[in-house]
């Protein structure tokens, strides 16, 4: 029974660390929407900064350091300011739908690399995008708009055009829905810069040149930044500790288990020391009696499969209900499991079946 227990326990740590890590490369490997790489985000966090932001993005285009800059009201790895104060032409009057209203200088798109789906991004000198919008996929499927293109959309009560519609990028937690946003442009820029680095030049060197341009015209604050495609790592914290943890219980649970075989197999061993030595002068092989002895270890383990499969597969599936972006349990996860838990034994067991089973038999007979 406590073999049993153990192995059971074993197996249903070994599949609950396949399955997180499973959904934690999941969430990685999902299409951000934008270009991660080179792109750092700073807040304005001083008058000086708001007063000198044109001349700011000029001299940092000017220089090299950038090829990008634009200003935002919500970071790009964040979602912030959310309304349901907008409407549309088709919109329910029961309907209270939430989205996120952005508010971006007119570069935002080409700082962080969104994609468009549809239309065409904002253009730098073009009057009518003072009054210009644009979607993202996941707000033209919850307005359900066919053409989104040329819908009018009242934020705020102003109207706004939508001339484009952007690829879903995630922005908040990624294994959660992507939430409904909508971009428009803000003529005093917003909290928040995301800045894309030239890469034709290396990376510390971007850094030096941004620093001496903010400190030109911010001398009272320190250059403080982030990379962005770090701070997207950092939303897979929680999920990856989960991972670590159910890793070193997994490790901790079969370690005990080998013990509590490798000392069952050795009370065995001796037990039947007498009848392993008859069986050896009666012509009978290693091989027989390592199976001999091995078979009774090997029929325990398959029975803790059995029952922790299903255990396994209930409580993984429950976890992973929490979240919206999540990866399936495949066969072979149990597969895996389930091998890798028969070779454990075999191996641990092997050692007393073969010292027993090469044991000389005179020595075996005179046990009693």
């Amino acid at each position: 029974m406590l073999v049993t227990l153990q192995f059971t326990v074993s197996v249903v740590l070994i599949v609950g660390t396949l399955v997180v890590y499973r959904q934690i490369q999941y969430a990685k490997d999902l299409p951000v929407g934008y270009e991660r790489s080179g792109l750092i985000e700073m807040n304005m966090t001083t008058k000086d900064m708001y007063a000198h932001a044109d001349a700011i993005r000029e001299e940092l285009l000017g220089s090299g350091a950038a090829t990008a800059y634009a200003q935002t009201s919500c970071p790009v790895t964040n979602n912030w300011g959310g309304t349901t104060d907008f409407s549309w032409k088709t919109k329910a009057p029961d309907a209270h739908p939430l989205v996120n209203a952005n508010f971006v200088t007119v570069d935002f798109g080409r700082a962080v690399g969104w994609q468009m789906a549809q239309g065409r991004d904002f253009v730098r000198g073009m009057a009518t995008d003072s009054s210009a919008m644009i979607l993202n996929e996941a707000a033209v499927k919850l307005m359900e708009l066919k053409t989104p293109v040329g819908e009018t959309v009242v934020l705020h009560g102003r109207p706004y055009i939508v001339v484009g519609v952007s690829k879903d990028m995630i922005r908040s937690n990624p294994f959660e829905k992507i939430a409904a946003s909508m971009y428009t442009l803000t003529g005093n820029g917003g909290g928040t810069i995301e800045l894309r680095l030239n890469g034709a030049i290396p990376t510390s060197e971007a850094l030096r040149r941004t620093a001496e341009v903010f400190k030109k015209y911010n001398p009272g604050s320190p250059f403080t930044y982030q990379f962005v495609d770090k701070l997207y790592e950092k939303k897979f914290g929680n999920e990856q500790r989960i991972g670590g943890l159910a890793t070193f219980f997994a490790a901790l649970a079969i370690f005990i288990s080998c013990l509590g075989l490798f000392g069952l197999a050795s009370f065995v061993a001796e037990q039947r020391t007498k009848e392993i030595g008859i069986r050896k002068v009666l012509g009978a092989s290693l091989t027989s009696v390592w199976r001999l002895l091995s078979k009774e270890f090997i029929v325990l383990v398959a029975v803790s499969l059995v029952i922790a499969m299903p255990v396994a597969y209930y409580f993984m599936h429950q976890w992973l209900q929490g979240y919206e972006n999540r990866t399936e349990i495949p066969w072979w996860i149990f597969a895996a499991a389930g091998a890798g838990a028969i070779l454990i034994t075999v191996l641990t067991v092997s050692f007393q079946a073969l010292r027993a089973g090469l044991a000389n038999p005179v020595k075996s007979l005179r046990t009693e």
